[in-house]
């Protein structure tokens, strides 16, 4: 055993006395470390997944408990900017003032992509019109048109009704970013639910609604192949081209994420500010692996480290 001589103890302790009655106490930390790692935040649209992914890395990993709050995207950004999290679900990236303003107080936060999600346009089971060009979604969003003959001629079914699932979610994002250049959503019937699962309500319930969700809301539990979204509403098919027809338009199936016929994609983002390797970091990384990644192709969207066996089959209808 390694002998510490008696007078280098005094002279430590002599040291540190000196040192306290100077006044010159340990700097606090600006933020409470514990607190901050015993939730993350989420946009609402990823509930399902995120409720899945939690469930299985618990089961694998004691390391910790990690409880799951579903808001809106912008506040879930916010709570990690506060530093009242290190972890946040969303389908935007730090901006370049958000980055600067962490890494300016000394911390080091990273984007972790995980998956491609597609965005969702469900009507009611009595429109019969579902296919839909990303232009005339463009012109129902701007309100450049208001009822559902000016795209359909022949409908019936009079003013569009467009429901989100939130007024800060990221599908408002994405339909502002993506969809509108910048432009805000202007239409003359547009209101917003709290969370996904009321879209999909509400549109049920109203043959003129136009529902916009992520897709992952969409997958029949029932159907493991994931070829089937729920029973009580219709996916639109969405082409890109001038004019819609069933040729050329297509549903968020993972085959048409995977291979771009399917317009309308979006990336699934960790954001993640963690000052050490604990939990929130632990439960990231877990999504990106194959474990976590196989529960994102299970649950109908595309992994980002997507490796798919596609196969032709012959469907027999006799």
């Amino acid at each position: 055993m390694k002998k510490i001589s008696f007078d280098k103890i005094i002279g430590l302790t002599l040291s540190l006395g000196l040192f306290l009655a100077c006044g010159n106490k340990p700097k606090s930390l600006p933020y409470d470390y514990e607190a901050a790692a015993k939730a993350f935040y989420a946009d609402e649209s990823f509930h399902p997944i995120l409720d899945e992914q939690l469930a299985v890395y618990g089961a694998l990993h004691a390391q910790g408990e990690l409880k799951a709050v579903y808001t809106n995207q912008e506040e879930a950004i916010d709570k990690l900017m506060k530093l009242e999290s290190w972890l946040a679900f969303t389908t935007r990236q730090f901006s370049e003032r958000e980055m600067e303003s962490l890494k300016a107080r000394k911390f080091t936060p990273r984007v972790i992509p995980l998956a491609y999600d597609g965005l969702a346009i469900i009507v009611n089971n009595a429109n019969p019109d579902t296919c839909i060009t990303v232009k005339d979604f463009r012109r129902i969003l701007s309100g450049e048109v208001t009822s559902w003959k000016d795209i359909y001629p022949t409908s019936k079914l009079g003013e569009i009704d467009v429901v989100f699932d939130n007024p800060k979610s990221s599908t408002v994002t994405f339909c502002v970013d993506s969809i509108l250049g910048g432009l805000p959503i202007n239409s003359k019937n547009i209101g917003a639910v709290k969370k996904s699962s009321e879209v999909v309500d509400w549109v049920e319930k109203h043959e003129n609604a136009i529902g916009i969700i992520g897709s992952n809301w969409l997958n029949d539990s029932r159907d493991t192949t994931n070829v089937t979204f729920k029973k009580n509403i219709t996916v639109m098919k969405v082409s890109k081209m001038e004019t819609a027809t069933p040729e050329n338009s297509w549903r968020p199936y993972q085959y048409y994420l995977y291979n771009g016929n399917y317009p309308l994609i979006r990336t699934i983002y960790a954001l993640l500010n963690e000052p050490r390797s604990g939990v929130p970091s632990g439960f990231a990384h877990f999504c990106r692996l194959p474990k976590g990644q196989l529960i994102i192709f299970k649950a109908g969207l595309l992994p980002i480290q997507a490796g798919l066996e596609v196969r032709d089959v012959m469907v027999n209808t006799e």
